[in-house]
């Protein structure tokens, strides 16, 4: 049985796993100098982040907070928030989404990681355009500025 899937998601590249819990699971690659996405806050959703490798800077409320490789960062319901790799080197971390629910956005958006050039078919306006109109149904709510 496949429990994976791997996908491209506005320049990160994301692996979701099946799990028996209530919550989703995924490992992504960030590469250097990647923006994440739009600052949103989930309603119900609590979200945690794992840093495997590398850093990843968090701008969480207005505040931003650089996590290093070892350190994780939760992130209660309606916090605003969104992260980048302003580094120089890839980034590897570890998400959950407690409760299940979020992997679907993933799926719904992401270029799978087997078509050419996914990387950059990842984060087209296109895709862009899908994801704030994609992002509600997923319960992430995007804070236009």
């Amino acid at each position: 049985m496949k429990n994976q899937t791997t996908k491209w998601v506005l320049g990160h590249k994301i692996t979701t796993h099946e799990t028996s819990g209530d919550f989703d699971l995924m490992l992504a690659e960030t590469p250097a100098q990647i923006q994440g996405p739009p600052p949103h806050f989930h309603n119900k959703f609590k979200e945690s982040f794992l840093i495997i490798e590398g850093e990843m800077e968090f701008l969480i409320n207005g505040e931003v907070k650089i996590v290093k490789a070892g350190e994780s960062l939760d992130i209660p319901p309606k916090t605003l928030h969104t992260f980048t790799n302003n580094s120089n080197l890839p980034c590897k971390w570890i998400n959950i989404h407690s409760p299940k629910g979020f992997k679907g956005f993933f799926d719904a958006v992401g270029i799978p990681a087997e078509i050419e050039n996914a990387r950059e078919k990842s984060h087209t306006p296109e895709i862009v355009q899908k994801v704030i109109e994609t992002a509600e149904a997923f319960d992430m709510n995007i804070k236009v500025q």
